[in-house]
């Protein structure tokens, strides 16, 4: 955002052009505070400055009046009874406290009415997922924390104020966290609007000016899997590492797998169960298991008994932790070069080098399905068969991409099938001889 200094007078104001893109702030060069936002449509006078109570600070910006309404003079002298005020410790914006009514409350209501009611009425209603709903309150709670009591109509009259934080996180915490919370505050004001019809009608957050956003390109291509392989079997903890090589296998998101549970998987019907995934309880789907991934899961279910056997009785990958089974997945980059959704991706990149059609794979990892044709497949039609020949396609080719070259190759990956559970000593496993 371009800022720059003059005397805020009619002449000047008049002879300021318009922007192209964004807004230009110019600060008038006698009264600090007092200066106006130039957008792509209009000129906006504002005072914004510093509130001090009980210690605290608070910064204020206020919209005084738009040019064409107001003349430089009335703006300048407005500008400083405001600034005043807020020097003397008083909030301009502050309105005595009066008895509320439901009406009242619900034409306008502040952002934390508004997000309890997003929350509650569709996200949960929608059976949307704890993960989904605690990334939109860490959104709304932590960056957005000193707005929850603004009335919406205070962004929606004054979109300038949401560009100016949407800048402040892009430069605190990164582009895409400030892309992805500005999302939020327009899911949020979208949802009020539609009983709150007295905000106005264009969403703030339409004044943003969005961060480019690249899609990330870390998966594994199927001249590293060999290498990976290598360092997998160097990773101290065998239930991790039979974690990150299902997550390779399955293709599938490491929070879903983190919470699988033993009564979630079928060895007759082969298939693990994903009752809560992303997008909730109405997205639940089964994984079909490859033989490969079965014998994943009966080492971890073995390795499980022998290190925790009590966290075993409920979860496929247990751990010492407080929920009882797997609760962080990060490794260093330095001893496993890739996991998480690293695997999800090299995974739909494997599927592709072995021949596995587009709709397959988003079958095989529970996406949406594109087009009208969406409607008339059933999955588990195509489940018991066709799915998983495919899955065993896709097993097969990360086994054959490490594959040694020649024979005592020490990068082999046919030490996974013969791990057993005799072979774990203080909490290590060690290869079959």
């Amino acid at each position: 955002m371009l800022v720059a200094r003059l005397p805020l007078s009619d002449r000047n104001i008049a002879a300021l052009p318009l922007v192209a893109s964004g807004q230009q702030i110019v600060r008038d060069e006698d009264l600090a505070g007092f200066f106006l936002l130039v957008g792509k449509r209009s000129k906006t006078f504002m005072v914004q400055s510093d509130l001090r109570n009980n210690g605290s600070r608070q910064t204020i910006r206020i919209k005084i009046g738009e040019v064409g309404k107001i003349a430089a003079r009335e703006a300048r002298a407005k500008a400083r009874a405001l600034l005043g005020s807020i020097a003397d410790g008083v909030d301009p914006r502050s309105k005595p406290k009066i008895a509320e009514t439901p009406k009242q409350s619900s034409s306008d209501p502040t952002l934390r009415e508004a997000w309890e009611r997003y929350r509650d009425g569709h996200m949960r209603r929608k059976h949307r997922s704890e993960g989904t709903i605690e990334n939109y309150r860490d959104h709304v709670e932590r960056l957005l924390a000193d707005w929850l009591d603004e009335p919406l109509s205070y962004f929606g009259e004054d979109p300038g104020v949401v560009t100016a934080r949407h800048e402040k996180i892009t430069k605190e915490s990164g582009p895409y966290i400030a892309n992805g919370c500005m999302r939020t505050l327009r899911a949020i004001y979208n949802h009020a609007r539609k009983t709150a019809r007295a905000l106005p009608a264009d969403n703030p957050v339409l004044a943003v000016d969005w961060n480019t956003e690249h899609r990330r390109d870390t998966a594994l291509g199927l001249g590293d899997v060999k290498r990976w392989f290598t360092e997998l079997a160097a990773l101290d903890n065998p239930i991790r590492r039979e974690f990150h090589l299902f997550l390779l296998l399955s293709g599938h998101r490491p929070d879903a797998i983190k919470k699988a549970r033993v009564e979630h998987l079928d060895f007759r019907s082969r298939v693990l169960h994903v009752p809560k995934p992303k997008g909730g309880e109405t997205k639940a789907f089964d994984i079909p298991l490859s033989r490969s991934m079965i014998r994943c899961l009966l080492r971890v279910i073995r390795i499980g008994r022998a290190l925790y056997p009590e966290q075993a009785e409920d979860w496929l990958f247990p751990a010492d932790s407080e929920s009882g089974h797997l609760a962080e997945h990060k490794e260093k980059r330095e001893e496993l070069s890739k996991w998480g959704n690293d695997l999800r991706q090299s995974f739909r990149t494997v599927a592709q080098a072995a021949g596995v059609p587009e709709l397959d794979v988003h079958l095989l990892m529970n996406h949406s399905i594109p087009g009208v044709n969406a409607g008339y497949i059933t999955r588990n039609k195509l489940l018991r068969d066709h799915l998983r020949t495919q899955q065993e396609a896709i097993s097969r080719k990360i086994f054959d991409a490490a594959r040694p070259d020649r024979k005592g190759d020490e990068h082999s990956p046919r030490i996974w099938p013969a791990l057993r559970s005799r072979e774990v000593v203080s909490g290590l496993l060690v290869p079959a001889a």
